[in-house]
């Protein structure tokens, strides 16, 4: 643990890691307080594209956290990231919340309901979903089968306070056993959005600590941008998991809280 003390940057995973649905965990402010005050930064870094930044922020603060537009990095910038790289100007159809779809309009995008005229088709956490979304974005795989498809994140559940319901992941798999396609996926487990922290801020991999509760996403996410991860027990993953895994992370935690005995130690 003491070369947590050397880091400085921090990206959090949020939901499971810092609050469980609207419960935020007791050390969170403390710890958030801490890591400013040895001079570090932190990012909350989450695969939740039904939420925009703006949505994180009012959330972050009904629990008391003040939060920025720079403090965060979501699947839904790095999404717009990667199709202003690779699909710029292209017309989308999302399969997404109002705020996924308000997130990728600001990046530059239009957003469509015409099936005709859909360039580019965006899978998200949709928490509004619909069988008329489900039924265009079945047509759109399976009678163009060359047009581009992203998803902003593979995880199948969302935690909630009861348990979990089904994300992004979940539905990808509905529509492939409809057409047979995997779509492209950008947020973690994928290097980009560790990466686009590191580039944002000027820290290097070694002063990096990415830190979540799901080692097929977090911790995974980490291992591939090569920074050094730590695995909180807060979350979706149990030991019995952690041992099932051929994917390890650096450290393996009860909850966050250990971070702050760290750097106060």
């Amino acid at each position: 643990m003491d070369r947590i003390k050397e880091k400085k940057l921090f990206l959090f995973d949020m939901d499971g890691t810092l609050y469980l649905g609207n419960r935020l965990y007791d050390f969170t402010k403390e710890l958030l307080s801490e890591i400013r005050a040895c001079g570090g930064k932190y990012i909350f870094m989450t695969n939740n594209s039904s939420k925009s930044v703006a949505d994180y922020i009012r959330k972050l603060e009904s629990m008391g956290i003040e939060a920025s537009y720079d403090d965060f990095l979501t699947s839904s910038q790095a999404t717009g990231y990667y199709l202003r790289k690779h699909h710029q100007g292209a017309v989308l159809y999302v399969c997404g919340t109002e705020s996924l779809k308000r997130e990728l309009a600001s990046q530059g995008f239009e957003i469509t309901k015409d099936l005709e005229r859909t360039e580019v088709v965006v899978m998200g956490f949709d928490t509004e979903l619909t069988f008329k979304k489900l039924e265009d974005v079945s047509k759109l795989l399976l009678l163009r089968r060359d047009i581009p498809y992203i998803a902003t994140n593979p995880d199948y559940v969302c935690p909630t306070e009861f348990g979990s319901v089904p994300d992004c992941g979940s539905v990808c798999d509905m529509l492939y056993n409809v057409s047979g396609r995997r779509p492209i996926v950008i947020g973690k487990p994928e290097a980009l959005m560790p990466i686009l922290a590191l580039d944002k801020t000027g820290f290097s991999k070694a002063e990096t600590l990415l830190v979540g509760d799901r080692i097929y996403t977090d911790i995974k996410s980490g291992i591939n941008a090569g920074v050094t991860t730590a695995l909180v027990l807060s979350g979706e993953t149990t030991r019995e998991i952690l041992e099932a895994s051929d994917d390890k992370p650096d450290y393996v935690l009860e909850s966050a809280r250990e971070i702050l005995e760290a750097l106060r130690s």
